[in-house]
């Protein structure tokens, strides 16, 4: 079974920069896809981010131009990089990941982990 795990949740002033990673295990298929998303106090969980196999990336309106997500297949590993944030940032922020699906279409994936904690500050 697929698992993940994310790293790298801090507390950082606005304007800066952060790199979230997510090591995973457990795939079968090479056909995947990886994401983020994130939660913010009294919000519901929104996208943010996604990849599949193939390299495809798809990002949310509020976070397109400031955040890069990046899979590495040789270490297992997802990342989020992060730049410019704002307060607006602070969240929880969880991996995802389905194995044997391309991103498209894909109305939810299957396994998150437990989240890492981003608070930007003014």
């Amino acid at each position: 079974a697929v698992q993940v795990q994310e790293f790298g949740g801090e507390s950082v002033q606005a304007g800066g920069s952060l790199l979230l990673t997510c090591a995973y295990t457990g795939f079968r298929w090479k056909t995947r896809c990886l994401a983020w998303s994130r939660q913010a106090p009294g919000k519901e969980r929104e996208r943010v981010a996604r990849i599949d196999n193939d390299g495809v990336t798809t990002y949310a309106d509020p976070v397109k131009g400031r955040f890069t997500i990046s899979l590495d297949s040789a270490k297992n590993t997802l990342t989020l990089e992060m730049n410019r944030l704002g307060p607006e940032d602070t969240a929880m922020y969880y991996c995802g990941a389905q194995d044997g699906a391309s991103c498209r279409g894909l109305a939810d994936l299957n396994v998150w982990g437990q989240g890492t904690q981003v608070n930007v500050s003014l």
